[in-house]
């Protein structure tokens, strides 16, 4: 079979360490769901994975349109994973246009998988192919495997009764059967799965297990020949432990449950469905029984108005959206760090601006998280890189919101959110709890003293200083956190500017400064790590610094750069701000940084603003996750093809990589 190498860029190999596999089909053939059990299968199997859906924003695009393929692909293997894979080694096509859409992206030599059920004329013409390329010779450098696979599942689920079309349904199934056998999977979980789906509907789930089976058989018995036989990858080498798969939203999910029960506080979640955001509201509604409110709000800004209620009320206030709802949020944004309150907001960015690409991965949110709203608003931002790491972000964001009385941006992505990948369940002992102490009138040393009357004044008459001061400051520069109702602690907090200390309205020149200034240094003093390197050594010719979701990528672009002798390392950033404390002068140990996003250099201005280094930005806006392949090349410009550690000469001017992906 054409598999992946060993090597990821030798050929093929009958012993690889890992594989990719591109399920494709109509937006109505079930691949998200076929992927997303054939991940199942394949974590049970001890493999480490990636995984990427890939799914067009049309609610329901024309049948057989280009616009209209949906794609999941999947890397797995016995050795380290990190992305989800550059190229395919194997594509499953269900129709004319899903070949179309994805065959560039397959390796020579590959496989392919295709249902000649649906290569009719009408679905031809759909794609735009002249000719049926799975009879014409186009494929002729692919191992080809066409057999009609419609007609195949609706024989398998006839006894159940189902007309065409509905048989045609379970042809994801059959499909899925198919690769499980050819991956050496086991049935049994999938089984059950069907049957726990369809369990008011037990017809249903025996037609697609019929299917399923079906699929599976046929790879047994049909003495397939060629390109076909069954391959075994061994399971990963791994710390034993609790594993689970997790995507982005998931973890993200748990680490905001996680992050209120170390705070010990309950949690309020203020959302409004907008892709890819909205499966953090689908998660957390089911997590009523660790303190947790979920409100579907009628927009964006009720939404994180009410987060903000929340947190004012002594929960922790939580909200999430993509792009543009975070820029409906903007002025409540300014509201929170007026008042001075804690709330977590999650941005999972996609491609924009405005509508842009629903669907598509993009970290064009990086001015808007930092510099986005009106007036100085400083809030931390953090940066997730990968699925299973934004259970720590999250519980990160939290940290910061209620120690530091602040808004917290956590930054994602559509690649993050939507993509799985295993996780190794955390020992919550392992983490530290950080509590929240709220006010009262002992431990301001009030007992007795009251708080402030509806003029402003301290209720025993004292008609020029509040006797509560809401704007005191710790020393981490947090003011208290005073629940409405708490006795003798009445105060006033809002959003136009207050006096320091008192929080009685103050318009004075002097006070503004002051505050403006408290507020600036006390997001500046939040305490982060220090900036670790994540592969290399420090100093030497080119660092390669990234945030978010390019880990992967970058990660493995540099291992194979190390492997040829080159002086490079990867430095990849989660505080995005404050920046951590040296990573300035990490960077200036290096003759060259280079900086690969998915927007037009966003976090390269960063850099260059707060260190002035001559940081050059790799871009991609294409809506797909970098290539290792890209990110290889770009760095090799640097070395200019000398095999030593000696720098070469560096590109004149910033690199961009066009929406096709290839290096410009």
């Amino acid at each position: 079979m054409a598999t992946a190498a060993t090597a990821p860029q030798d050929g093929i190999s009958d012993t690889p360490e890992a594989v990719v596999v591109r399920f494709a089909g109509d937006s109505g053939d079930g691949m998200q769901l076929t992927g997303g059990q054939f991940t199942l299968s394949t974590a049970l199997a001890g493999n480490d994975l990636a995984t990427f859906p890939d799914f067009p924003a049309e609610i329901r695009a024309p049948t057989g349109t280009l616009f209209g393929v949906s794609a999941f692909q999947i890397n797995f293997g016995s050795r380290e994973i990190n992305t989800a894979g550059d190229a395919p080694d194997v594509l499953v096509a269900m129709n004319p246009a899903a070949l179309k859409v994805n065959i560039a992206a397959l390796k020579p030599g590959g496989l392919v998988i295709a249902d000649t059920g649906a290569f009719t004329k009408r679905n031809l013409d759909k794609a735009h192919y002249d000719s049926n390329p799975l009879e014409d010779g186009s494929l002729a450098k692919f191992d080809l495997l066409a057999f009609d696979i419609s007609e195949k599942t609706i024989e398998a689920v006839k006894p159940y009764g189902l007309g065409n079309k509905d048989a045609l349904r379970s042809k994801n199934m059959w499909t899925l059967g198919l690769a499980l056998w050819l991956f050496d999977r086991d049935r049994a979980p999938i089984h059950e799965w069907l049957k726990q789906k369809f369990r008011r509907n037990p017809d249903i789930a025996d037609a697609n297990i019929a299917a399923l089976d079906a699929g599976h058989a046929y790879g047994e018995t049909a003495e397939l020949s060629g390109p076909i036989k069954q391959l075994h990858i061994p399971p990963v080498l791994s710390e034993p432990g609790l594993y689970r798969t997790v995507t982005g939203a998931e973890a993200v999910s748990l680490g905001l449950v996680a992050g209120a029960q170390l705070a010990k506080l309950p949690m309020f979640f203020g959302g409004y469905p907008i892709t890819p955001a909205s499966a953090i509201l689908h998660h957390l509604a089911r997590l009523k029984e660790f303190g947790v409110t979920t409100f579907q709000a009628e927009d964006e800004i009720a939404a994180i108005c009410a987060a903000i209620g929340a947190s004012y009320a002594g929960s922790l206030g939580v909200t999430s959206s993509s792009g543009p709802g975070i820029a409906l949020k903007t002025e409540a944004m300014g509201l929170a760090i007026m008042t001075e309150l804690p709330l977590v907001i999650v941005n999972s960015q996609r491609g924009g601006p405005s509508t842009g690409l629903p669907t598509k991965t993009e970290q064009s949110d990086l001015y808007q998280a930092v510099y986005g709203r009106n007036g100085d608003a400083p809030m931390p931002v953090i940066a997730a890189r990968s699925p299973s790491d934004s259970f720590e972000c999250a519980i990160e964001a939290c940290r910061i919101a209620v120690q530091y009385m602040t808004p917290v941006m956590l930054l994602t992505d559509g690649y993050i959110a939507n993509a799985a990948e295993p996780w190794k369940v955390p020992d919550p002992e392992t983490f530290a709890p950080f509590p929240v102490t709220f006010a009262d009138a002992d431990s301001l040393g009030l007992a007795g003293q009251g708080g402030v009357d509806a003029a402003g004044a301290g209720s025993k008459g004292d008609t020029h200083q509040s006797v509560v001061q809401p704007y005191a400051r710790d020393a981490k520069g947090a003011r208290p956190w005073i629940r409405p109702g708490t006795p003798e602690l009445m105060h006033r907090i809002g959003g136009i500017e207050k006096a320091q200390g008192t929080g009685h309205i103050d318009y004075s020149p002097d006070n503004h400064q002051a505050m403006t200034d408290a507020r600036r240094d006390k997001v500046l003093g939040v305490d982060r790590p220090d900036q670790e390197i994540a592969l290399g050594e420090p100093g030497g010719t080119l660092a390669v610094v990234g945030w978010g979701s390019t880990y992967g990528p970058i990660l493995q672009a540099v291992r194979r750069s190390i492997a040829k002798g080159r002086k490079v390392a990867h430095i990849h950033v989660r505080h995005i701000w404050p920046l951590p404390e040296n990573l300035g002068e990490l960077l200036r140990g290096f003759d060259h940084v280079l900086v690969p996003e998915m927007n037009t250099g966003q976090f390269k201005t960063v850099l260059r603003d707060q260190y002035l280094i001559d940081a050059r930005p790799l871009t991609k806006t294409s809506g797909q996750p970098f290539q290792i392949a890209e990110l290889e090349a770009a760095i090799e410009k640097y070395f200019d093809g000398i095999p030593g550690n000696e720098g070469g000469e560096v590109p004149a001017n910033d690199q961009q990589l066009p929406n096709t992906g290839s290096l410009a």
